[in-house]
């Protein structure tokens, strides 16, 4: 593996790790800064805040990158993300902790760039794999940085934000000293009319054959947050799991799904291609899935964990598969589309699948999963019908 991919992978950990080490601390943080007894509206809005601002800048960041080169706009969110959580660790008031999340959401939208970068550097048939270790490795930064935030906590409830920002610093000094540009920018001039977050969205529906792409990356983010708003709601009324049960069902995921984003990806993906490389993912899911609805034993999710974890395969291909419909000069831009999507995915999903499950769960809480793979099922036929091999070409105006 070259030496900026290392960089780019080692930065994306280090991002999610900082990103993680704060969820632990969140409740106390804001139980000390608002005086409530209840917190979880303002956990709600904080959460909601930083998924919306990813939403919107993720787009703008990436079309910057296109303008400017990834590396400038990496250095810049990097830097006002050490300084932005230096800010949150001596905050004395509620909202100086909404604008931090606030920034905080903004700087995340780097996520964009840096996949724009990956696919700058790697070859076409190269790309599913290394998305794979992507997710893999921003995966295990988000393990590791919840259980660091934990420990840190526990010293002084405002260290974790003081580790996050050293984690940013260290991945902008990173950047700066060993990161090399990855592509010629465009330099022309920038307009403001650029900087409008709504001109992605003009310009995806000027593409021919753009938009079922980012419907499909649309539904394959929203369904993931099923299993984080249903998942232990479900263990509790199915199994009657206690937390550790709880812990270690996600836990046992999340290894199993690592190692498959890490390992299988590429080899899937030049055995199967692009495309059947996400519809097997999604078989995979809808067997596991189907699996967990009927299930009266806990035993049995650990068993079928293997074949849940294969449907890792099908996001990194789908990455791949996206990188194709564009030009290499607007892949920041789509990427940046691409993570609204699943910005807005986290805002969508969790309303959505958590009515759902109150709705079924005195009468059947496995059905939930159930209208998962249904959604799974509604994004066969855009990846088999509405995506190809060659570019999209945008119109003149767009």
């Amino acid at each position: 593996m070259n030496k900026p991919l290392i960089v780019i992978f080692t930065a994306i950990g280090l991002d999610a790790a900082g990103i993680g080490l704060i969820f632990p601390i969140l409740p106390r943080l804001l139980q000390e800064v608002t005086h409530a007894g209840n917190v979880a509206a303002y956990i709600g809005i904080m959460t909601a805040l930083y998924a919306l601002m990813q939403f919107v800048f993720a787009p703008v960041l990436g079309a910057l990158s296109d303008n400017l080169g990834r590396r400038p706009v990496l250095l810049l969110s990097l830097g006002g993300a050490a300084i932005n959580y230096l800010v949150m660790a001596i905050a004395p008031q509620l909202w100086m902790l909404l604008l931090g999340r606030a920034i905080a959401g903004l700087t995340s939208a780097n996520v964009s760039v840096a996949m724009a970068y990956i696919t700058d550097i790697s070859a076409e048939d190269m790309r599913a794999r290394r998305f794979g270790l992507f997710n893999a490795t921003f995966g295990i930064g988000f393990i590791v940085g919840p259980v660091l935030g934990g420990l840190l906590g526990d010293q002084w409830l405002r260290l974790p934000f003081i580790a996050a920002a050293v984690l940013n610093a260290c991945n902008l000094l990173l950047a700066f000293f060993v990161l090399p540009e990855s592509r010629a920018p465009a330099r022309g001039k920038i307009e403001f009319a650029a900087l409008n977050p709504l001109r992605p969205l003009r310009w995806v529906l000027s593409m021919k054959g753009l938009l079922p792409v980012i419907l499909v990356f649309f539904i394959l983010s929203a369904t993931g947050e099923a299993y984080g708003t249903c998942w232990a709601l479900w263990g509790f009324d199915t199994f009657h799991w206690n937390g550790l049960w709880i812990g270690l069902s996600l836990g046992a995921f999340g290894i199993c799904q690592t190692l498959v984003q890490a390992l299988l990806p590429g080899p899937a993906s030049k055995r199967l291609g692009e495309r059947g490389a996400v519809v097997v993912g999604i078989a995979c899911a809808c067997i596991a899935l189907i699996a967990m609805a009927f299930a009266r034993e806990g035993w049995i999710v650990f068993a079928i964990m293997p074949v849940f974890a294969l449907a890792g395969i099908g996001t990194p291909a789908f990455q791949a598969l996206a990188t194709r419909q564009v030009d290499p000069a607007r892949q920041g831009e789509l990427q940046g589309v691409l993570t609204s999507a699943v910005s807005l995915a986290s805002i969508i999903g969790p309303l959505a699948f958590s009515t759902l499950y109150f709705a079924v769960r005195q009468a059947w809480p496995g059905a939930i999963w159930l209208s998962v793979v249904a959604i799974y099922i509604v994004a066969v036929p855009p990846v088999l019908l509405g995506t190809r091999t060659g570019r999209a070409v945008a119109p003149v105006s767009a």
